[in-house]
């Protein structure tokens, strides 16, 4: 290969790709190869599609991914416009026969990339993943419900996706700001055959809650809960048509001239922690019956 001619102290300018399998931490032992297979599978076709030979890209396996380098001789605009449009396609071929579809994250950075007989080396590399890594790559995949989502660098962006091209729109694509471990970066998402994705707030990622565990408590403790719960009862009282009534029961239990509503709603009043009619929720409690 052209590489092998250089030592590993040199370095040169290539495009790096980074792609990485959505929730690939959710399949079995037994689905991981045919996951990878298929990842594979994607992308080599992709290659041969758009006219790139399988010895031009360096390739390293990731388990759940792949890591890529093409050597400058290959046109970006290439891997941009014509290969991210065959993967794409590819992707959606192989997801038609699945009952959960497999989703990628792809992303791509120019910059100067060393190579040595275990891989490839370079802050531009450790930038590409960390865009295929990144929150909003993963939330957009997932809340647009999407095969593909390629995130660029902004310097790509700047030099190659704003100017346009065979299969390459800018206008489809959104801005953003990433807080990564090296620093905050602008980086650019896509999503194939779609407008420019919307980028709203972005969650920051935290574990999920065991199966059956119990469920996260509202931010600020007990005492938010139990305001959050007063709001939304005073906000259904004041919603429902509630209006002040005589004691038809005639039970004499109006303490002090409290006062009682009638509701159309699943409305309760209660004082002291004590219901002061009967419920219904589903049914009829107590001895007296429901009113309407």
């Amino acid at each position: 290969m052209e590489h092998d001619a250089l030592d590993a102290g040199e370095a040169r300018y290539e495009l790096v790709i980074s792609v990485d399998a959505r929730r690939s931490g959710q399949y079995s032992d037994a689905e991981k190869p045919r996951m990878r297979e298929r990842i594979y599978r994607v992308l080599e076709t992709a290659f041969a599609q758009a006219g790139v030979g399988r010895d031009a890209v360096h390739m390293e396996d990731r388990g759940d991914g792949v890591l890529m380098s093409v050597p400058g001789r290959i046109a970006v605009t290439r891997l941009l416009g014509l290969w991210m449009v065959e993967v794409h396609e590819n992707l959606r071929e192989e997801n038609r026969s699945l009952l959960v579809p497999l989703g990628l994250r792809v992303a791509m950075h120019v910059g100067p990339v060393r190579h040595d007989s275990r891989g490839i080396s370079g802050r531009a590399v450790d930038l590409t993943c960390r865009l295929a890594d990144s929150a909003v790559a993963r939330q957009l995949l997932d809340r647009e419900r999407a095969d593909l989502v390629l995130a660029v660098s902004d310097s790509l962006y700047l030099d190659v996706v704003s100017a346009g091209g065979k299969f390459i729109e800018p206008a489809r694509f959104s801005q953003a700001r990433l807080a990564l471990k090296e620093g905050e970066v602008s980086a650019w998402f896509h999503l194939p055959g779609r407008p420019a994705p919307g980028i709203g707030p972005i969650a920051p990622e935290e574990p999920s809650a065991p199966a059956g565990g119990p469920a996260a408590a509202p931010v600020g403790g007990p005492e938010a809960a139990l305001a959050a719960m007063d709001a939304a009862l005073a906000a259904r009282a004041a919603a429902a048509a509630g209006r002040r009534v005589d004691d038809s029961d005639g039970d004499g239990d109006d303490e002090g001239g409290a006062d009682r509503y009638q509701a159309q709603g699943d409305l309760s009043v209660h004082r002291n922690n004590v219901y002061q009619q009967p419920v219904h929720i589903g049914r009829v409690t107590g001895d007296s019956h429901r009113k309407d």
